[in-house]
């Protein structure tokens, strides 16, 4: 009796551990989809048939994991703001540095945009809902805050040098920097037939790159260029 019991109670844990790897593999692979769908149709267009066939999976299954195409639309927005937040955490703060630390942030920005087309995409959609259903997501600020974070770190360290201005706050230089990339690369067609020039080209993106991390520490600093590459020890 003890041990038919013993083997009845152990097969539930068994079995539940398999039903929850299916589960999240399920979710993941909704979230995949609905991540390239929205991407590609926006939030209109991007029909909960489409998203399903593309997860091969089920519409219900969209049902049961986000209740909604509008909640699992959240979650694809919440899941991309996470993804670059994850990837920021991995920038190298040095505060005995802050001009090359600020640099770097600033190159980290442009090439994320850059290497992840999509993220960019769907904040135009989101935008073109004017943001409608980012503001329903508990989690969003939390990955602001972060990005904002390092910057105030390292605007602190340069201030503490005598380096960067005190009168700046860590929210405009983000805003500086992400517009800076997010501009360029969502606009990069429409600005090449209106420029009459190539703005994908590998020297293009280099120039205009180079031309926003000079911006940035410009605003931020309180002397010349020429004190920018000479920080106080």
């Amino acid at each position: 009796m003890t041990k038919a019991s013993s083997t009845v109670n152990s097969a539930p844990r068994r079995g539940t551990g398999v039903r929850d790897a299916a589960a999240q593999a399920t979710r993941k692979a909704i979230l995949k989809a609905a991540t390239k769908v929205f991407a590609k149709y926006g939030y209109d267009g991007g029909s909960v048939e489409k998203i399903s066939k593309a997860a091969k999976s089920y519409d219900r299954m969209i049902y049961y994991y986000f209740g909604s195409k509008e909640g699992l639309f959240i979650a694809v927005l919440e899941g991309i703001y996470r993804e670059m937040d994850e990837a920021e955490g991995e920038i190298k703060l040095d505060a005995e540095r802050p001009v090359e630390t600020l640099t770097a942030v600033i190159r980290f920005v442009h090439g994320y945009y850059r290497k992840n087309p999509e993220f960019v995409t769907l904040l135009n959609t989101e935008n073109l809902h004017k943001g409608r259903h980012i503001a329903k997501s508990l989690r969003a600020g939390e990955y602001s805050s972060h990005a904002i974070a390092v910057i105030r770190e390292v605007l602190a360290s340069g201030i503490a040098q005598g380096i960067f201005r005190g009168d700046v706050a860590a929210r405009e230089v983000y805003l500086l920097i992400a517009s800076t990339g997010y501009f360029y690369m969502s606009n990069r067609h429409t600005l090449t037939a209106f420029l009459g020039e190539p703005l994908e080209t590998a020297e293009a993106v280099k120039r205009w790159e180079d031309f926003s991390v000079e911006t940035v520490l410009r605003a931020v600093s309180v002397g010349s260029t020429t004190a920018l590459t000479s920080p106080a020890s």
